[in-house]
């Protein structure tokens, strides 16, 4: 995937995005930076060029990410979540 995010951070994301409680736990383990990129990841969406190369991961991603805005995901305030992480370094 073509993004501004690393491997790592993508694998991460998905993996919260994907758990019923991954945003939940990170929220309450003060991980700060881990929800900041799910959220990121999640306004960013699936890229339409992988529905043909991995339609598998695009279905994945698209499934995960409406599920996520679909429980209040776009209500987190990315500025405030952006000095959570700065300040908890």
């Amino acid at each position: 995937m073509k993004s501004g995010f690393t491997r790592e951070q993508e694998i991460k994301a998905l993996s919260m995005l994907s758990s019923d409680f991954g945003i939940e736990q990170a929220l309450i383990e003060k991980r700060w930076q881990d929800v900041l990129d799910a959220v990121e990841f999640a306004r960013c969406d699936a890229p339409p060029e992988l529905a043909n190369t991995d339609p598998r991961l695009f279905r994945q991603i698209r499934e995960s990410v409406t599920r996520f805005q679909l429980r209040g995901g776009r209500a987190f305030n990315t500025d405030k979540l952006r000095q959570l992480a700065a300040s908890s370094h």
